[in-house]
């Protein structure tokens, strides 16, 4: 290899060798709970908590906590979102309509919900598969119902939790303030 080819494609080789950056998640294409296109950009500028629920699972009751935590920091810029989801042992059986029907009238839910997803394996939606990339900044697969994953403000993966992470736990109202203080 001469010299000069070395020099002018050392750049490019550089590049090539670092991460790619996390990806832009507010761009996403998704249907909100009655079917309406948008996407998680009609957010832009506030944190948001993305969750894949399930009104038939052990953690179901988290619904409460997730809005309680809504309602604590909405004024300050978070938005929870809910995923529905089947992919856990089937449970999320329910049509959107059901689904909208429970967490209104079991939980009270405000928080913007939106339609049913798959949130495991290679028919995951493209949220998910960019929220569990490698790029994501904290990969690996979605493990049960109730997994949250924290978004900042520049749309960005923040902070992954699992489902025993409670919604008003400590460890997830500090990744929120953190998130809201940039």
């Amino acid at each position: 290899m001469n010299r000069r080819f070395f020099l002018l494609t050392l750049p490019l080789l550089m590049t090539s060798l670092h991460a790619a950056p996390a990806p832009d998640l507010l761009g996403i294409s998704v249907k909100d709970i009655s079917g309406k296109d948008t996407s998680l950009g009609a957010l832009a500028g506030k944190a948001v908590l993305v969750v894949n629920v399930a009104s038939k699972c052990g953690y179901t009751r988290q619904y409460a906590g997730l809005e309680s935590l809504y309602k604590a920091y909405k004024d300050k810029g978070l938005v929870v979102v809910g995923f529905p989801s089947n992919d856990f042992g089937g449970q999320e059986p329910g049509s959107e309509a059901e689904i909208l029907q429970f967490c209104t009238s079991k939980y009270q839910v405000t928080f913007p919900m939106f339609s049913k997803v798959t949130v495991k394996g290679d028919g995951s939606h493209p949220l998910f598969a960019a929220l569990t990339g490698e790029t994501s900044g904290s990969p690996g697969p979605v493990k049960w119902n109730f997994n949250k994953f924290l978004i900042g403000n520049d749309g960005k993966l923040v902070q992954r939790f699992d489902s025993k992470v409670e919604p008003e736990s400590e460890e997830l109202k500090a990744a929120v303030e953190k998130a809201l203080a940039k």
